[in-house]
């Protein structure tokens, strides 16, 4: 990795837990040199320029595709890399003055914090276009990179698939008590609680957390060690995103472990995605719909299939082996600007549920 992809912001103002709920996640093996040989779709010739680049995605994901843009265009990328709430609070605390070109976000709710707050350049219709409805900002001001899937991870030395839920909301009857693990401190927990509450309205949510809270859901800092966890059998089942479970069985094919995706329609399936924006500030538009042209390639996008296994987000680009297609699942999309408007109540009603052991 080039060291100048590596920048940490020094002056980071640490996040207000009432401003924005921790976002993101990092780690991912990208496998750069599978896709090197491609050919660019955002430029054919050295453009030259630079950018700069906020990004809550980790290095070891993104890392590897700005490098390859940066090769095929000619343009120096500088990236400072971070939490993704944080990356967005610095640029709304820098205004007008941010070094900012473009932000990265993991998780939805910090980029269209920054939708809210009117500091992002509307994209091209072209560059929206490449992408459905659902995974763009309705302002225009935001488009998603790739997608996850939350699934519901379980043992299958220790769970009959035939007693599997067809809906997350039914792990609070009696029969799953203290068998299904949690990580309320997660942002993708927490992205997913925000979805239930636009689709389900505050009080089913607040119902439904109560009643995991009931039940003794088993908590974890983040998805990985609740993966861990169920391979190892110290718990049934967890609720995580569904590219762990396929990192652990890579290392491991032999550990008794499957992803369950919830029925047809239902929150448990919601599909989480990444988002890349321009900053409003930036002085580097041209450069910056470059860079975000390319996130949208083909090549840009197998790179981030094949290293994470997450889902494309472009009909170019199928799902990573061992995944069914992205079309074939029930997941669920959740307005993403509905999930900023509802980070700080989220948090609420999770602290407020008794969920938090």
């Amino acid at each position: 990795m080039r060291v100048r992809h590596a920048l940490q912001s020094t002056n980071m103002k640490p996040i207000s837990r009432t401003v924005l709920v921790g976002l993101g996640r990092v780690g991912l093996v990208a496998v750069a040199l599978l896709v090197a040989a491609c050919g660019s779709s955002a430029s054919d010739e050295a453009s030259g320029g630079s950018l700069t680049v906020y990004s809550g995605r980790g290095e070891d994901l993104i890392g590897p595709v700005l490098d390859l843009f940066e090769d095929q265009t000619g343009i120096t990328i500088d990236v400072r890399y971070g939490n993704s709430a944080d990356m967005a609070l610095q640029i709304d605390t820098e205004g007008e003055r941010s070094p900012a070109d473009i932000y990265i976000g993991q998780s939805p709710g910090a980029v269209g914090f920054l939708d809210q707050q009117g500091l992002l350049t509307e994209l091209p219709a072209d560059l929206l276009s490449r992408v459905d409805a659902a995974y763009q900002a309705t302002s225009g001001n935001w488009v998603g990179i790739t997608g996850r899937v939350r699934v519901l991870v379980y043992n299958t030395d220790l769970v009959d698939p035939a007693d599997l839920p067809a809906s997350v909301l039914e792990l609070t009857n009696p029969e799953f008590a203290g068998r299904v693990a949690v990580a309320p401190s997660n942002g993708s927990f927490q992205d997913f609680v925000t979805g239930m509450r636009g689709m389900l309205g505050d009080d089913a949510t607040a119902d439904w957390l109560a009643g995991m809270a009931a039940n003794g859901a088993p908590n974890y800092p983040k998805n990985g060690p609740i993966v861990d966890a169920v391979t190892r059998g110290e718990v049934d089942m967890g609720l995580v995103n569904h590219y762990y479970l396929l990192e652990f069985l890579e290392e491991d094919p032999s550990l008794p472990a499957a992803n369950h995706v919830f029925g047809a329609g239902d929150i448990g399936s919601m599909l989480i995605t990444s988002a890349a924006a321009i900053v409003g500030s930036s002085d580097n538009v041209d450069e910056a719909q470059q860079l975000i042209e390319f996130l949208l390639s083909a090549e840009a996008q197998t790179l981030s299939a094949n290293g994470e296994k997450e889902y494309p987000l472009i009909a170019e680009v199928g799902a990573p082996a061992g995944l069914a297609p992205l079309a074939d699942l029930a997941s669920v999309t959740v307005d993403l600007n509905e999930l900023a408007d509802g980070l700080t109540g989220t948090q609420q009603l999770i602290e407020n549920s008794g969920i938090i052991e």
